[in-house]
């Protein structure tokens, strides 16, 4: 909190000099500001039951007016700092200047506060019967142990428990307990890792990855409009048929919904705008326009780019996609569905355990969970139009996760088994599949994540799905994402998850082709044969997804000045539990 040059101040360069840098007091404050301190404390105290302990500084440009207060020996309340009701901060803890402490909140010693950081420890309801200004409120508390850092920006909710240790990165949101030793971040918070576990020295092959990196984010992000514009068709029809061109990705050969939102996805991640082919209201009314309004669903597009047949329902599995896809490239935009996903609106907790009964699981996996990561993403779309807190959101989730916690296996941590045609390529890819659209979108923890990183690390071995003309997006992503998932809980063969990570990445980078982006799967020696070995959109947003993944299994993920945004990006869809 304090540098070097800070420490060479004295109290009369500037008159509220400890305002802002109470951590001078000890040392530097006069015999009048002492006194002055003096005074400041009785008043708190005159109002509020507790005490305050020696060499403790108390900024008069703060607002303290608690119920009770306790504080520490030598910690201090910096300038702008608003701090009421039933408080109690350790010694040696500092509220950094315009950090809110209100409600019910315990600190115990030696808690360090960033500045604008909210420590929240009340709450109000918000049912629809009244107004929220006329709802009743809610005080459960919150209680923070020694030695922790808190970044500046947080914000923690009422309820939070914080262990001893802990470590709290900036800007993040922090919804639910935080373990001892624990470094978290994000919005909502994640578990990063032990704080007791040092990062091993990054070594030559960790820096010069890292460099690599770097050089290729910034290569990709120059190359972003000239990319677009290759797969941008301007005389193909829109699926109303009026000729105002259409996204049309190599692989397929003719313009479909997924090329449009892969458009987005990377012009997003690339350059945090809309494609410039299209206004973004244009872009918004031309992939809300693709939904049926009594089922929910997006059909495909005919071979000319016109509106193919509606879904009847749920059972038009080559759809699902687009559930994703669509929905994904509409948060991007700022927009959403015009109407919710109906064919799966109102399924009964019973429904839903059936559903996933009767899929593929034996033989089929990715099917299988191809069907569970679309159902998760609809009930997903469906959570954030009621709030996410209607009995029948929370049914659907509830039924849904209970039934997959329940039937993963416990020797691999998967719900399909090996297959002797190609060992464990359906049961791996399924699984991603089904936990990105249901752990990884609600933010819940994994079954089993040990043995997931054992399951994911024996097929990564299997030598039939991975080198020259074996390679595929898919199944790098979908060994990639779960040791990711996984990894945030535990952290399992991380060596040699981390050396598995390092050497794809090197391979991967070289596939980019200047002003085309990836192809989908890597092509064999003798050098492209299929549709799939040329660049296209697909292939691109896929990889760069990928490529972040991998980097952050080694955490290089930094050198890379982007973050997936849309169906692959690293955050939870929602948290129910806020």
């Amino acid at each position: 909190m304090t540098s070097a040059a800070s420490t060479t101040m004295t109290t009369t360069d500037d008159p509220k000099l400890l305002d802002y840098n109470a951590w001078l007091f000890q040392s530097q404050a006069t015999d009048a500001q002492r006194v002055r301190q003096a005074e400041r404390h009785a008043a708190i105290l005159a109002g509020a039951d507790g005490e305050i302990g020696t060499d403790c500084f108390i900024s008069d440009l703060a607002m303290v007016q608690p119920t009770r207060f306790r504080l520490g020996d030598r910690s201090y309340v910096a300038a702008h700092a608003y701090v009421t009701g039933n408080i109690e901060i350790g010694a040696d803890c500092t509220v950094n200047a315009f950090t809110v402490v209100r409600g019910t909140v315990t600190l115990g010693d030696a808690v360090r506060i960033g500045a604008h950081t909210s420590i929240l420890g009340f709450n109000h309801s918000m049912a629809p019967d009244r107004p929220v200004h006329k709802q009743p409120g809610t005080e459960v508390g919150i209680t923070i142990g020694d030695d922790v850092w808190i970044g500046s920006n947080v914000v923690i909710v009422d309820g939070v428990t914080i262990g001893s240790h802990a470590v709290i990165g900036a800007g993040s949101v922090v919804t639910r307990d935080v373990a001892d030793w624990a470094v978290v971040a994000g919005n909502p918070a994640r578990f990063i890792r032990d704080r007791r576990q040092t990062k091993p020295a990054r070594g030559t092959a960790g820096q010069e990855t890292a460099r690599r990196l770097a050089e290729f984010s910034a290569r990709a992000r120059d190359q972003r409009e000239r990319l677009l514009e290759r797969y941008w068709h301007p005389e193909a029809l829109a699926p109303d048929g009026t000729s105002t061109g259409r996204y049309l990705d190599p692989q397929a050969g003719h313009p479909t919904l997924r090329a449009h939102a892969d458009a987005i996805e990377i012009s997003y991640l690339l350059g945090g705008a809309p494609p410039s082919q299209l206004s973004a209201g244009d872009h918004v009314a031309r992939l809300r326009q693709n939904q049926d309004p009594l089922t929910g669903l997006i059909p495909l597009l005919t071979d000319d780019g016109l509106h193919g047949p509606a879904p009847t329902g749920w059972e038009h599995g080559e759809t699902h996609y687009h559930v994703l896809s669509q929905g994904y490239a509409l948060d991007l935009l700022g927009s959403e569905f015009e109407h919710p996903i109906r064919v799966v609106e109102l399924l009964t907790a019973d429904e839903v355990i059936d559903a996933a009964n009767g899929l593929p699981w034996r033989d089929q996996g990715w099917s299988a969970g191809s069907t569970i990561d679309a159902l998760g993403t609809a009930i997903l779309r469906n959570t954030r139009r009621d709030g996410g807190r209607s009995a029948q959101s929370m049914t659907t989730v509830d039924a849904l996760i209970g039934w997959l916690v329940t039937h993963a296996h416990r020797e691999t941590g998967m719900w399909s088994r090996a297959r002797e045609s190609d060992g464990l390529l359906q049961t791996v890819n399924g699984y991603y599949r089904a936990s990105r659209g249901t752990f990884a979108q609600f933010g819940i923890p994994v079954p089993h994540p040990d043995r997931v990183i054992d399951t994911v690390l024996v097929h990564a071995d299997d030598r039939r799905h991975f080198g020259p003309g074996r390679t595929t997006a898919c199944n790098v992503l979908d060994v990639a994402h779960p040791l990711w998932l996984a990894g945030r809980q535990s952290r399992h063969r991380h060596a040699e998850v981390e050396a598995w990570a390092l050497a794809q990445i090197a391979v991967v980078i070289d596939q980019w082709r200047d002003g085309e982006g990836f192809a989908f799967a890597h092509a064999p020696i003798g050098g492209p044969s299929r549709p799939t070995h040329r660049p296209g959109l697909q292939g691109t947003e896929m990889w760069l997804a990928t490529l972040w993944y991998l980097a952050d299994l080694c955490d290089l993920a930094e050198s890379l000045d982007y973050r997936p945004r849309g169906v692959h990006r690293p955050e939870p869809g929602v948290d129910l539990y806020t």
